[in-house]
């Protein structure tokens, strides 16, 4: 699932006419989501897109269960949720609150996260035994309550320069943690993105869809792709 893939996809189909509605629905690897289309002009300029609920549970990440220390609360709710727990990584305790957003993410909150050594640390989380599937990282710093500033560390990936279901993550548990509001407007390298976690529990993401260039690629070039 990619937040701002299906956003990118929306405008696509919108733009050439496979799709006339302004309100379409997208299935995904992440379940089904609908997208509300900014069509001012004639051509997508930018959609909102419900991104669901969010899965706090630590079996829904998934994360391996503590062995120790657990409270028998954390044992009643399917062992848990992860806010605010202590992970050690390169030999020092950070803080980390798990969110899955049809994907895993990890979120950490920094002092400045510009300077933070993503390229070092995202790997480490990426790969951590408490994440038997590894996951997404967010490093995070807060400006105010209705302002984040992240990067990403994607799984499988490395830094991104955007992260739509990262920014939903983040934004949970900004509100999770006491540092953010439920009405927030995230800066990324890529863009700001505003998230939005309403009262039905779902998370609602808006940003822009621009068309930067297009491409043909061939039948056997995508197999040879697809086989790698």
């Amino acid at each position: 699932m990619c937040g701002n893939g299906v956003r990118v996809f929306a405008k696509y189909v919108f733009d050439r006419g496979m799709h006339t509605d302004p309100v379409m629905t997208v299935e995904t690897l992440g379940g089904i989501k609908t997208i509300k289309l900014d069509t001012t002009g004639g051509t997508v300029r930018a959609a909102r897109v419900d991104m669901g609920e969010p899965r706090l549970l630590r079996s829904e990440i998934p994360m391996a269960t503590p062995r120790r220390g657990r409270s028998r609360q954390d044992v009643a709710n399917e062992h848990g949720r992860a806010v605010n727990e202590p992970l050690k990584v390169a030999g020092k305790k950070i803080e980390i609150t798990c969110v899955s957003m049809g994907n895993p993410h990890c979120v950490t909150f920094v002092d400045d996260v510009d300077s933070y050594p993503v390229e070092k640390i995202g790997p480490q989380i990426e790969n951590h035994p408490v994440f038997p599937k590894r996951t997404n990282v967010e490093f995070v710093e807060v400006i105010n309550p209705r302002e984040l500033k992240q990067r990403t560390w994607e799984r499988g990936t490395g830094e991104t320069l955007a992260c739509g279901s990262g920014s939903c993550a983040s934004v949970v548990a900004g509100v999770l943690t006491g540092r953010a509001g439920r009405k927030v407007t995230v800066h990324l390298r890529g863009g700001d993105l505003l998230i939005e976690w309403l009262g039905d529990n779902h998370l609602y993401m808006t940003g822009p869809a621009e068309e930067v260039f297009e491409g043909e690629v061939s039948a056997a070039e995508c197999s040879r792709w697809m086989e790698n």
